[in-house]
């Protein structure tokens, strides 16, 4: 089984084949309805990768390890040459699939769906009621994330506690306003309150949404072993191995 096959596809990607190269390529393809359909399947595994993986590196890892892979199990017998004959890159493309089954099926990434779970928010029973504040509260539990960020902006213009920093937090994370909600979560991070390891809790979260594994877990290891949720933590660290 020849490598080249494999090497061609991906240089025709990432476009790094020489302009008569790419002509003939693409006349292959155009006139071999068998090759086009390989190369349909290296694409869109090409497309799950990049999506699955968090970052370049982690991708381009795979790949290299792929490439080992298959020098190992599917060595050529005939001297390199261009593209042709492709059937027997169909095989070298199932090999990959079940490689990448394999690493996800038994070694899946977590989502950050899994560990976003946050508890209510309960301003108004400690004290009179501020209407400004009860709106905030009402749309955050009811996850209605950005009026909740409309009026916690209000309420912060006039009361500034960590507690309530803490939940127009997880409301910028929830709408996808990751920077924004960092800067929230490292205030809170750099101060004393009781908010400071849930604050780190989330900045761990925010790079896990963002699928920055590596980031997560540096993160993860500086929560204190005394947070009330660290069972969490030890759980996502686990996952993330």
């Amino acid at each position: 089984m020849n490598e080249d096959r494999y090497i061609v596809f991906d240089h025709y990607l990432q476009d790094e084949l020489s302009v008569e190269d790419k002509v003939k390529f693409e006349n292959q393809l155009a006139e071999d309805p068998e090759l086009a359909s390989a190369f349909e399947i290296f694409k869109e595994l090409n497309l799950h990768l990049e999506n699955k993986f968090g970052n370049a590196d982690e991708f381009n890892a795979f790949k290299e390890n792929s490439k080992s892979i298959s020098n190992d199990h599917f060595k050529a017998s005939k001297p390199k040459t261009k593209v042709i004959g492709f059937k027997p890159w169909i095989y070298l493309v199932a090999a990959s699939v079940v490689v990448l089954l394999g690493l996800f099926l038994f070694n899946p990434k977590p989502n950050f769906e899994d560990f976003n779970q946050h508890e209510n928010a309960y301003f108004t029973e400690r004290g009179a009621v501020d209407e400004k504040l009860k709106q905030a509260e009402d749309a955050f539990n009811a996850k209605n994330y950005k009026a909740a960020i409309s009026f916690f902006k209000a309420v912060l213009k006039e009361k500034d506690t960590p507690e309530i920093h803490y939940f127009y937090g997880i409301s910028l994370l929830e709408t996808n306003e990751i920077q924004e909600a960092e800067v929230v979560f490292n205030e809170l991070k750099a101060g004393t309150s009781i908010y400071k390891n849930k604050a780190i809790w989330n900045l761990a979260l925010a790079k896990l949404k963002q699928k920055d594994y590596k980031s997560c877990k540096e993160i993860l290891f500086t929560i204190s072993s005394d947070y009330e949720d660290y069972e969490q933590v030890q759980e996502l660290l686990k996952e993330l191995d």
